[in-house]
C-alpha cells in the first residue's frame, strides 16, 4: 500500500515535557539517573513495567520497595500511597514474574507481621530512589528506612522514634520457606523457594540477616496467626520478627543470600561487605556505577535528555543477572537452574533473548566485551547441563517468546571479533536446536518439522507461525555467520540453504508478510492490522520488516527503493486501529501503540523497534534522522511515566542509548551500525582497550536533527552505517546538524549498509 500523503514532520521540542530543575554541573552519571523511571504501570498499561531496583550492574539480585501484594508481580506502583516492605529480588519482567524472593520492614510501637498490617503510609517526596540507595520515611511507624547494596548483599539503616518499640519483620514469602531466629549470634538465618518454574527440585535461595546489636526479644510468624516466639518456622510460608532498642541509635543490618547453601552465603558477606559500615558500602556502590555509567561521557543536550540518558545506561546493564559465586579459594561457582548441581564457572540468568538480542548484546559488545563473553560461555554451559540453549531463562528454561535467539548473541559477538567462547561447540548446538522441537515451545525449534519441510511454519501446526519463520530464517542466518567462521562449510551450507526462508511468507498481492497453511495456502481473511498469531504481539505491519540480515532482499519483494521506502512511510501515516484478532480483546501493547498515535508505529514492543533505521536501505536516511529524534522526544523521559511500554531487561533503554548517541544495529549479526541522529553535541565512549570513540555533532539542537555533512577521523563519510571496528579502533566521527533535511547526503547507492542479497564491499 502505497501513498502520496506528505511526510508528517515533527518538532522534537515541542513535544518535551516540562524539564525537571537544571542538572548541577557538579552530579555525576550516578546522580542522573531516575530509578523511577517507567514505574507507573499496571498490568493493564505500561509506562515501562519497571521497578526501583537498588543493585550493582549485572548482580545476583536486586533490592526494591514494593507497594502490592506478594502475589501481584507488578509489585512497586509508584500511585499507590503505602509500601509493604523492602524486597530483595531477581525479577526481570512482571510477566515472567519474581522468584526467590524475601523482604523485610520495620515497624514501631506495636508487633505487626502481616503484609497488610505492617504496610506504611509514605510519601514519594520523603523517598530518594537511586541506582546504589534509597531512603523512605515510613510515615505510619516514623521510621527512616535507608538500604545500599553490593552485588550479593544489602545493607540497612533503620532509624525509629526512641520513646517507641522498634521492630524488623522479615517475610519469607509464600510457595515454601523456612527460617530461624539465632539470637546468640544477633541474626536471621533461612530458605526460600518462590519461583513459578524453571528450577530443579533442590532449588533454594539461602540467605542471612546480621544484626549489629542485640535482640530485645524475637520468633516467628505465619500467615493468619499471632506471631510466636518459637525460633523455628518452616512451612508453606512463614516469617520471622526480632525487637531492638530504639534508644540505641539507628539499627543497622546486612543481608546475604546464596542459591548453594548458607556457608556460601557466609563467605560472600565476608568478602562483599565484611566491616565496612553502611556509608562505605554506599560510597563503594556510587562509584561502581559511575564507572559503569562513565563508559559514555556526554556534553550538551538538554537536562532530561541527559537524565533519559544515563537511566537507560542504567537500565541496560541491570540485566542479565550473575548467578556465580565468589569462593573463599577466589574460584567462581555457581548453582546451576538446569541441572540442580554446583559447577565451577560463571552463568548469568534473568533475560530474554527474543528482546535483548536487538540492541542490549550489541551494546556490550561495544562497552563490556568481557563480560559478554561470559555471559556466551554461560549459554553455553546452559546447553551442556540442558541439553538446550537458553531462550528466556529466570532462572531456568521459561516458556516466553520465539525464536532461538541465542543464536544472534553467538553470530553478533563473533561478527565484532569478540570470540572468547567454543564457537564450535555453539554451532553443534545450534544444529541442534535448529533441527528439534523442544520440551517447551520457547526452546530448540516449534514447528521445526514444517520449517525444515516446507521452508515456513504453517500456521495450521504451529502457534505464531509467521513470526517464528522470519525469526528462524534470521536465526539461521546467525549460525550460518559462525559456522563459516569456524570452518564448518557442511553447517554452514545447511543453515545458508534456510536463510531467504522470509521469501516464503511474502504476498505480493496484499504487500505484506503473512501467515501461510500446510497445503501451501495463505491463511485466509488477512487483516494486516490484526494482532496474535500467526504474529506475536504484534501484527504484520510489524512483523513484515523482521528481515534484520537481508533489507536488500525484502526491498526487491516489495519493487524496490521507492515501493519500500513508500511503505516504511505507510507505518506512520496508517490509522492507528488494531484487530484483536487471536487475543480476543485489547492487550495493553494495543493500548499502548494507540495511546503514542505514531500510525501502526508500536514503539513499545520490540518487533518494530529497528524499523525506523531502514530508510538508508533504500537511499532516504533523512527520514531515520527525524523519526529517531520524534521517537526519543516523545517516548522517553525521566519520568514514573516515562517509557511507552515493556522496558523488557534494558531492550528499549539499550534502544535509547544507541540512539541517542546517533547509530543502531539494525542486523546485529554485521559489523555495522546503521547512522541516525545524535541528540549530545558530544559522546566520548571509553573503550575496555583504552581507547576512546567520539561521536561530535556541530550546531545541534532539539530543531537541528539532520545530518548536513560528515566526517570520520577527519575524512569525509558520505555512508550512512558505521563499523565496529571503526569504534574500537578509537577516533571520531563528526556531524555537522541543521533543521532542513539534506536529501543526498549518504543517499547513493554505495552509502549503503550491507545485506545477505548486497554484501558489504
Amino acid at each position: 500500500m502505497s501513498t502520496q500523503a506528505p511526510l508528517r514532520f515533527f518538532c522534537p521540542f515541542a513535544a518535551a515535557t516540562l524539564l525537571l530543575a537544571p542538572a548541577l554541573a557538579e552530579e555525576t552519571p550516578a546522580d542522573q539517573v531516575v530509578t523511577l523511571q517507567g514505574s507507573d504501570s499496571t498490568g493493564g498499561f505500561s509506562h515501562g513495567n519497571t521497578y526501583p531496583a537498588v543493585a550493582m550492574p549485572f548482580a545476583m539480585n536486586a533490592w526494591s520497595p514494593f507497594t502490592q501484594p506478594v502475589k501481584d508481580s507488578f509489585f512497586y506502583q509508584y500511585r499507590q500511597p503505602k509500601l509493604r516492605g523492602l524486597r530483595q529480588t531477581h525479577q526481570p519482567s512482571p510477566w515472567i514474574a519474581d522468584y526467590a524472593a524475601f523482604s523485610v520492614m520495620p515497624v514501631s510501637g506495636e508487633l505487626i507481621c502481616d503484609e497488610e498490617g505492617r504496610a506504611s503510609e509514605f510519601s514519594h517526596d520523603k523517598e530518594v530512589a537511586k541506582p546504589f540507595y534509597y531512603s523512605v520515611e515510613m510515615d505510619t511507624w516514623n521510621v527512616s528506612a535507608e538500604m545500599t547494596v553490593t552485588e550479593r548483599c544489602a545493607s540497612f539503616r533503620f532509624t525509629y522514634p526512641e520513646e517507641k518499640d522498634g521492630y524488623v519483620i522479615l517475610d519469607a514469602f509464600p510457595k515454601g520457606s523456612s527460617v530461624e531466629v539465632q539470637p546468640d549470634q544477633q541474626r536471621i538465618v533461612g530458605w526460600v523457594k518462590n519461583n513459578s518454574g524453571g528450577v530443579p527440585q533442590n532449588f533454594a535461595n539461602h540467605f542471612i540477616i546480621q544484626f549489629d546489636q542485640p535482640f530485645l526479644d524475637q520468633g516467628t510468624w505465619k500467615p493468619g496467626a499471632e506471631p510466636s516466639k518459637d525460633l523455628k518456622a518452616e512451612d508453606e510460608h512463614v516469617g520471622a520478627w526480632v525487637k531492638i532498642d530504639p534508644k540505641k541509635g539507628p539499627v543497622t543490618f546486612k543481608a546475604v543470600s546464596s542459591f548453594i547453601d548458607q556457608a556460601q552465603a557466609e563467605t560472600t558477606l565476608g568478602l562483599e561487605i565484611g566491616d565496612k559500615d553502611f556509608d562505605a558500602v554506599m560510597e563503594a556502590g556510587k562509584k561502581r556505577w559511575n564507572d559503569t555509567l562513565g563508559k559514555i561521557e556526554i556534553e550538551g543536550g538538554l537536562p532530561d535528555q541527559r537524565r533519559t540518558f544515563y537511566t537507560a545506561m542504567y537500565r541496560a546493564t541491570l540485566f542479565p543477572h550473575r548467578l556465580n559465586e565468589p569462593g573463599a579459594d577466589g574460584k567462581d561457582r555457581y548453582y546451576s537452574p538446569y541441572d540442580g548441581k554446583v559447577h565451577e564457572g560463571v552463568m548469568f540468568t534473568d533475560s530474554g533473548f527474543w528482546d535483548t538480542f536487538r540492541c542490549v548484546h550489541p551494546l556490550f559488545n561495544i562497552l563490556f566485551p568481557e563480560l559478554n563473553d561470559q555471559i556466551l560461555q554461560g549459554v553455553l554451559a546452559a546447553y551442556e547441563q540442558s541439553g538446550w540453549l537458553p531462550a528466556w531463562a529466570s532462572p531456568g528454561h521459561r516458556g516466553c517468546m520465539i525464536g532461538n535467539h541465542a543464536f544472534s548473541l553467538f553470530a553478533d559477538a563473533w561478527a565484532k571479533g569478540n570470540r572468547n567462547f567454543d564457537a564450535k561447540k555453539a554451532v553443534e548446538a545450534m544444529l541442534h536446536d535448529s533441527s528439534h522441537e523442544g520440551p517447551i515451545a520457547s526452546i530448540g525449534r516449534d514447528g521445526a518439522p514444517s520449517y525444515l519441510q516446507r521452508g515456513y511454519a504453517s500456521d495450521d501446526k504451529t502457534h505464531e507461525s509467521a513470526a517464528k519463520t522470519l525469526e528462524y530464517a534470521y536465526n539461521d542466518y546467525c549460525a550460518m555467520i559462525v559456522a563459516e567462521g569456524v570452518g564448518n562449510q557442511e553447517a554452514a551450507e545447511t543453515f545458508r540453504k534456510r536463510t531467504g526462508n522470509y521469501k516464503n511468507l511474502w504476498d505480493p498481492e496484499v504487500g505484506f508478510m503473512r501467515g501461510k497453511l500446510s497445503t501451501g495456502e495463505w491463511k485466509p481473511d488477512f487483516d494486516p492490522a490484526r494482532w496474535g498469531s500467526p504474529f506475536t504481539e504484534g501484527c504484520s505491519w510489524h512483523y513484515t520488516w523482521s528481515v534484520f540480515h537481508d533489507m536488500q532482499g525484502l526491498i526487491d519483494l516489495m519493487g524496490g527503493d521507492q515501493a519500500f521506502t513508500d511503505k516504511l512511510d505507510d507505518v506512520f501515516q496508517a490509522d492507528p486501529r488494531v484487530n484483536t484478532g487471536a487475543y480476543g480483546g485489547m492487550i495493553h501493547e494495543m493500548a499502548e501503540m494507540i495511546a503514542a498515535n505514531m500510525g501502526q508505529y508500536a514503539h513499545g514492543n520490540q518487533p518494530i523497534q529497528h524499523m525506523i533505521y531502514l530508510y538508508g536501505y533504500a537511499g532516504q536516511p533523512w527520514k531515520t534522522q527525524i523519526h529517531a529524534r520524534e521517537v526519543m522526544a516523545r517516548l522517553y523521559h525521566p519520568t514514573p511515566d516515562g517509557l511507552c511500554g515493556d522496558e523488557d531487561n534494558g531492550q528499549t533503554s539499550a534502544w535509547y542509548v544507541f540512539s541517542a548517541l546517533g547509530m543502531y544495529p539494525v542486523n546485529p549479526a554485521s559489523d555495522e551500525y546503521v547512522i541516525g541522529s545524535p541528540i549530545f553535541d558530544k559522546a566520548t565512549v571509553h573503550l575496555d582497550n583504552g581507547k576512546t570513540f567520539t561521536v561530535t555533532a556541530d550546531t545541534n539542537g532539539p530543531m537541528r536533527p539532520y545530518i548536513q555533512e560528515a566526517s570520520l577521523n577527519g575524512e569525509p563519510l558520505n555512508r550512512c552505517f558505521l563499523r565496529h571496528g571503526e569504534i574500537t579502533s578509537g577516533g571520531e566521527v563528526r556531524f555537522r546538524m541543521d533543521s532542513f533535511k539534506k536529501e543526498d547526503w549518504a543517499a547513493g547507492p554505495d552509502s549503503r549498509p550491507s545485506s545477505q542479497s548486497r554484501p558489504a564491499k
